[in-house]
């Protein structure tokens, strides 16, 4: 599995001015969780580094969708969604970042985009091993949305669709905003999301809160100009804001999560 571009530095993000308010990793409580040998997954992505990861596998051949989360979020927090996503014939496979959840380590943006490569390649060779013969789809929601536009653009061949909630498409607003330090970076040193969903031609889903006092709507709707592809949606979820908005839109938010999934399948 060949990456399509050449790894980018994103060492000018991993200042201590950043790091402190980009990431906010806490640990899984194993007793209200639990362990499951037939979901729980750890992650190889370095020597004695190991990302916690929860599959929530149904049928064979479902649409596999690898999910990565928030800043203030873990796995854990979508023990009650996963099998929601079985209901509707979608494998749903979580990953956490480093030092979140059962994750080693400590979280850095340098380390964070390495380890999405390395979740990926992880993911799709476990599904080809284990006979899971569906759509890929990575997605990801709000800072997740670095991980899964990384990865629809190094692997825009092996990712048959690609899903954006609460996505970002500029780096240094959404950081002041944070409250971390900004000074001597410019975009083009940052994430580059909007460059990214530029390159990428498959079937694509952006979910964005009309009131969204986060990340403000005009970044979904950014995204969705910037986006090449022929397949793509812009779903507006009227009066919800950052972290409410899968509550306040449910139905429309898994119908379009399950139109973009068949679309793939039916590709």
């Amino acid at each position: 599995m060949e990456k399509k571009m050449s790894e980018k530095d994103y060492s000018l993000l991993d200042s201590p001015g950043v790091l402190q308010y980009l990431f906010h990793p806490r640990p899984e409580n194993p007793i209200l969780y639990g362990m499951s040998p037939e979901r729980d997954i750890f992650i190889p992505v370095e020597k004695d580094i190991m990302i916690g990861a929860a599959f929530y596998m149904e049928k064979k051949e479902n649409p596999n969708i690898l999910f990565f989360h928030g800043n203030g979020e873990i796995v854990a927090d979508y023990q009650d969604l996963g099998p929601l996503y079985n209901q509707l014939e979608l494998n749903f496979l979580a990953a956490d970042y480093r030092g979140y959840g059962r994750s080693d380590g400590s979280p850095t943006v340098s380390s964070m985009m390495r380890d999405c490569r390395s979740i990926f390649e992880f993911t799709c060779r476990w599904l080809r091993e284990n006979a899971y013969s569906g759509p890929v789809i990575v997605m990801g929601r709000s800072l997740g949305s670095a991980s899964a536009l990384e990865l629809a653009s190094q692997y825009a061949d092996q990712v048959d669709g690609l899903i954006i909630e609460s996505g970002f498409a500029h780096t240094l607003p959404l950081l002041r905003l944070l409250g971390a330090q900004t000074e001597g970076l410019e975009e083009k040193s940052a994430f580059c999301n909007r460059d990214k969903i530029g390159n990428y031609q498959g079937p694509v889903l952006i979910i964005h809160g009309e009131n969204d006092h986060i990340i403000p709507f005009s970044d979904g709707q950014a995204l969705y100009d910037a986006c090449i592809s022929d397949n793509k949606t812009l779903l507006t979820i009227p009066r919800a804001d950052h972290n409410n908005l899968l509550h306040t839109g449910f139905r429309e938010y898994m119908a379009a999560v399950k139109t973009l999934a068949d679309n793939c399948r039916n590709m």
